[in-house]
Formats: structure tokens, C-alpha cells, sequence
């Protein structure tokens, strides 16, 4: 099958879907498939900043073309990218021929596929990723609103993470349950292993363990609540340490409380890391944190269980259908700063306790969430829609666009 895969974030943007196309395009590629990627990406200096940006690197195997998003860029006017969007896909299109669209983003990739679709009556696949589920059309405008309900509604398959963001998406639009496809998250077992010759649970420098918060550098993840547990850890563990890598919208406030604190030469801040050096990272690691508020499903997390990591985790969305507390890591309620300390200091305490969780976190992470096994249940979508037309019982929106947060902090949405 030809597929044209559209994607809002790819690399050099720092994003878990990015990661998550790299791997996808990869196993599709070797599955026989012949796959154009179309990608937005930022190319401002503000979105550099937030997410990083520029066009998308090449793919092997696969025909990449970017499309500069000028419209989030400027206003975020997300409905000008709608239509840059469609006219790449038409355009390729017309060179070689489309047998599905898969777009990974509900919005604005997903009504892009939409239009697509009904143009060129193909079928669509969707999968719903976390900022989807979490923020477009919730509390914000009847523009994203209908736009988000259009696609969940009519795509011909959607595909999500697990059933709690299901729930939580159901919970948000009033998606009939049946609508979904629940495919979860995957990583590269091979690229992300333990180090040689480390044994999960001892720490890689005597007396000097080393706590690791690796993604997008956003309050909404808990990177603030990190650095207020490690605020009461530090004073009373001075070889503890703290590694923070990434960047992203509270970036600077980060930099700033570090700064200001008596314990900041116990943390590093590293800041963008290219992909090829993120296994180098966890390797540098004793403890993996992810405090965050919700997830579509955490690729993060299942890289630190890879590596062998012990994790500690936000019970949130997207979170707790791949981590069960005291047995394959500990959780704590999403934004409760006590409760993430206290999660901590019985990991830095217990060895046996570190031991355990971070060996059963790696066996499953290798026999569950391993790619080929992911993208064949991906591919096996794609087949039970080849050759069937798309839904085309839906309006489009041509009502004004309304104000919306969203436009005047799309890095946000």
C-alpha cells in the first residue's frame, strides 16, 4: 500500500511523536509498504524555542515533504495550515497515488485526512494523541470543538494509546465507545537497553544517585512539582542529583529556579538532546520521574523501562494502563508534591525495592511494547480498510473561526 502519513511534529521537534513517526515509518517501511510523510513544522524562533523546529529531516525508505505551519506561526490560524496541508496531500497525491491517509493528531492533522479523504475518497486512519484528548475543544471554542467531534466521529478507523484516555476522551465529546481502536504506545527495544554491565537497582556512582526527567519541559508534565520534591530531598542528600533533559514552554522558569537555588549545582539542566543521544541519557540515570498530569501514553516511560529503569510516575491519563504501583514502579497523584517525595525517597531508600520494579518494568516493556509488534497491529488497521470508502456524512465548518486561548499560545495546543 502507498500511505500518505501527515504528521504535526516531527524531528528536529521535540515531541514523543516524533519519536513515535520515526519508529512507525521505520516498521511500515519494513512491512513493504511505500510511505510519503507530509509534516508541519514550526520555523520561528518562538517555536524553536518551545518544541525546536525547522523542516523534517529525511526518512529512509520514505518520501518526506515539510510544510511550514505560517498560520499557528502567525495568530495561530490554524485553519490557513488546514488548507497548505490538504493542498501537499492533493499534490502528492497526483504524483503518486494514495491507497489511505494516516494522520497522527486528531487536529488539524486528522480533519486534513478528513478533507483529504472525501476529495480523493480514500480511506482514513486517526490516531488521537494526548493533546487531543486533553485540550482540543475542551473549555476552549466551538471551532475546535466541531472540528475535533468531526474527526472522532467520522474517520474511518481512530486510533489511541489506551482505554483511560479513551475514557477520557469519551468523557470529553461523547464519542461512542466502539469508535475506538486502542493501540498502545511502543518502543525501540534495541535502541533503548540497559547499559553493559549495570545492574538495575545499584546506583552507577557509589553514593551519588542520579534522578533523570527526560521530555518536553512543561509544567503540564510536573517538572515544577520535580523540582519542588527535590527542593525538600536536597538538603539532606547532598550527593543526590537531578538531570533534566529537554526544553520546552516553562524551560526558562526551570533555569530560573535552579539558579536561584541553594541546591542548583546538584542539577543539570542538558537542555535539547538530539534523538541518537537519548539512550546515552537514561543511561546516565538511576531513577526515571515522570510527575505528569496526563498523557496520550507515555513514550518516555516505556524508554526508561527499557533502559531498565526504575520508574516513578504521575497516576494520570495515558499513565496508569502501563505502570501498576509497587509492582512495575510507584505512583503518586498527579500534582500532590508530598506524595512524589515521599515515592522518592523509598526508591533512594530501597534497593530491593528499585531491584524489583525496574526487572519487571524491562520484561515487559521487551515483551509488550516492542515496535514490530505495535506496527503490525497498525498494518492490520490499514488492511481491513484498503479498497473502502471513506465516510463522507459530515459538514464542513465554514463559520468564521472563533477567538480561542489556543490562538494566542498555539505551542500550547
Amino acid at each position: 500500500m502507498h500511505i500518505c502519513f501527515i504528521s504535526r511534529r516531527y524531528f528536529p521537534a521535540i515531541s514523543g511523536m516524533s519519536v513515535y513517526a520515526q519508529n512507525l515509518l521505520r516498521e511500515l517501511v519494513a512491512l513493504g509498504h511505500q510511505v510519503t510523510m507530509i509534516s508541519q513544522y514550526r520555523g520561528d524562533a518562538q517555536g524553536r524555542g518551545v518544541y525546536g523546529g525547522g523542516p523534517p529531516p529525511p526518512v529512509p525508505g520514505v518520501r518526506v515533504l515539510g510544510v511550514e505551519a505560517l498560520g499557528e506561526q502567525n495568530g495561530g490560524r490554524f485553519e490557513d495550515d488546514i488548507q497548505t496541508l490538504l493542498a501537499a496531500v492533493l499534490q502528492a497525491h497526483a504524483e503518486i497515488p494514495f491507497d489511505l491517509i494516516h494522520a497522527q493528531y486528531g487536529y488539524p492533522p486528522g480533519l486534513v485526512a478528513l478533507l483529504a479523504s472525501r476529495r480523493l475518497r480514500i480511506p482514513n486512519v486517526v490516531s488521537i494523541q494526548g493533546g487531543d484528548g486533553h485540550w482540543v475543544g475542551v473549555n476552549c471554542c466551538k471551532t475546535h470543538q466541531q472540528a475535533i467531534r468531526t474527526v472522532l466521529d467520522h474517520a474511518g478507523a481512530v486510533l489511541i494509546g489506551c482505554q483511560s484516555f479513551a475514557d477520557e476522551v469519551i468523557e470529553h465529546h461523547g464519542t461512542a465507545t466502539n469508535r475506538f481502536t486502542v493501540v498502545p504506545g511502543a518502543v525501540d527495544v534495541e535502541r533503548f537497553r540497559p547499559a553493559p554491565g549495570w545492574q538495575a537497582g545499584q546506583w552507577r556512582k557509589p553514593q551519588q544517585p542520579t534522578l533523570l526527567y527526560h521530555g518536553r519541559v512543561d509544567r503540564r508534565k510536573g517538572v515544577l512539582d520535580l523540582l519542588a520534591a527535590f527542593r525538600e530531598l536536597a538538603p539532606t542528600r547532598p550527593n543526590l542529583r537531578l538531570l533534566i533533559s529537554g526544553i520546552g514552554p516553562d524551560y526558562e522558569e526551570v533555569c530560573r529556579q535552579v539558579a536561584a537555588a541553594p541546591w542548583g549545582a546538584q542539577v543539570e539542566l542538558a537542555g535539547y538532546v538530539d534523538y541518537d543521544a537519548v539512550p546515552a541519557i537514561y543511561q546516565r540515570a538511576d531513577v526515571f520521574v515522570s510527575p505528569t498530569y496526563a498523557e496520550g501514553f507515555s513514550n518516555t516511560i516505556l524508554e526508561a523501562m527499557s533502559s531498565g529503569l526504575p520508574v516513578v510516575g504521575g497516576a494520570a491519563v495515558g499513565v496508569v494502563d502501563c505502570l501498576r504501583d509497587a509492582d512495575n514502579g510507584l505512583l503518586h497523584p498527579p500534582g500532590d508534591v508530598p506524595a512524589l517525595t515521599y515515592a522518592l525517597r523509598r526508591l533512594l531508600d530501597d534497593e530491593a525495592l528499585r531491584t524489583r520494579l525496574a526487572e519487571t518494568a524491562l520484561a515487559e516493556a521487551r515483551q509488550k511494547y516492542a515496535w514490530p509488534t505495535i506496527a503490525r497491529q497498525i498494518a492490520g488497521v490499514y488492511e481491513q480498510l484498503r479498497g473502502t470508502a471513506p465516510n463522507l456524512n459530515w459538514l464542513e465548518n465554514t463559520a468564521p473561526p472563533e477567538a480561542c486561548r489556543y490562538r494566542e499560545a498555539p505551542h500550547l495546543l
